[in-house]
C-alpha cells in the first residue's frame, strides 16, 4: 500500500475512533454511578459501566496504534517492522493499516503474552 493512501486511511480511522471516544465518554465522564433504589439496577448499572469502560480502552487502544502508525510514517519508517525491521507485507497493511510488525514477529509477541 502506498504511503498516501495509508495515512489516508489511517486518518479516516483516527477520526472515527475519535469521535466513538467522545460518545463513549459521553456528557458526563466522571465515572461516577447513581445510586439505585434496586440492587439488581444498581447490579445491572455497574455491569453496563463495565463494558462501556472496556469498549472505552479498546478505543483509546486502537487510537493509539494508528497514531503511532501515522508517526511512523513521518518518521519515513511505515511498512517496517518495528522488531525485526523487514518490510510488512502489502496483504497485511491491507487488511491492518496500522500493523507494526510483520506476522512473524505479532506471532512470537502474540505468544509471549
Amino acid at each position: 500500500m502506498d504511503v498516501i493512501t495509508a495515512r489516508k486511511r489511517l486518518e479516516e480511522m483516527r477520526d472515527e475512533l475519535e469521535r466513538s471516544i467522545t460518545y463513549l465518554q459521553g456528557p458526563e465522564s466522571s465515572g461516577a454511578v447513581d445510586m439505585e433504589k434496586d440492587s439488581a439496577d444498581a447490579g445491572a448499572s455497574l455491569s453496563e459501566n463495565d463494558r462501556s469502560e472496556a469498549i472505552l480502552l479498546s478505543a483509546r487502544t486502537q487510537r493509539d496504534g494508528v497514531l503511532a502508525a501515522l508517526a511512523r510514517i513521518e518518521a519515513s519508517r511505515y511498512g517496517r517492522c518495528v522488531d525485526c525491521g523487514h518490510e510488512i507485507p502489502e496483504g497485511r497493511l491491507e487488511a491492518r493499516p496500522d500493523a507494526e510488525r510483520c506476522v512473524p514477529c505479532q506471532a512470537r509477541r502474540s505468544r509471549r503474552r
